[in-house]
């Protein structure tokens, strides 16, 4: 996709979000969080090449002028909108897919030393709430919603709310009838 269509993309997804977005030139010039993904892009192109130290470097002079940390290794997907941004980390491994809202304060952190796939992976259409936390290698399906301060260590299927420390699962308004294979799941 062009450079232009992207960040058109991404302004929208942004004004769509956010009630508070007065005008597509605020967004493009004001919204940290926009201009935080915009620098993982290039970090992540330059660290699927092989790079280390400089996707390292930008990541870290990003999170200098936004307050956001996102690991130059961490798989993104389009229309990420992270709202407010201040104290977001994004870890190495972590995967996040198309159409994501994230709010402040947000860790998607790994739990230990280990290597490999330690942080989580986020399906499409999923909503973070300020504060939260989900850590390690876990996975929420398309559509969930995660609480403000909620501590996520389990995976979750799609279309589950998520609440609490540690958080519990419920259906989230508006699902299907039938979710497969989450009947168990939401059994506490």
């Amino acid at each position: 996709m062009a450079l232009f269509s992207r960040l058109h993309e991404d302004i929208a997804a942004a004004r769509a979000h956010d009630p508070a977005a007065r005008g597509s030139a605020e967004v493009f010039f004001i919204y940290s969080g926009l201009h935080a993904v915009w620098w993982h892009r290039l970090s992540h192109r330059l660290w699927k090449r092989g790079l280390r130290f400089l996707p390292r470097a930008i990541s870290q002079l990003t999170r200098f002028t936004t307050g956001i940390e996102i690991h130059p290794g961490a798989t993104i997907g389009r229309r990420l909108f992270i709202d407010h941004g201040m104290g977001v980390v994004i870890g190495e491994t972590a995967e996040i897919g198309d159409d994501v809202l994230i709010y402040h304060g947000v860790t998607l952190g790994g739990t230990g030393h280990q290597g490999g796939k330690r942080h989580p992976t986020i399906g499409d259409r999923v909503v973070i709430g300020a504060g939260a936390k989900l850590l390690g290698d876990i996975e929420l399906g398309h559509d969930c919603a995660v609480g403000s301060n909620a501590v996520v260590v389990h995976s979750a299927p799609p279309w589950t709310t998520l609440t609490g420390i540690p958080a519990h699962g419920r259906p989230r308004r508006g699902a299907p009838a039938e979710l497969p294979d989450a009947a168990d799941f939401y059994v506490i």
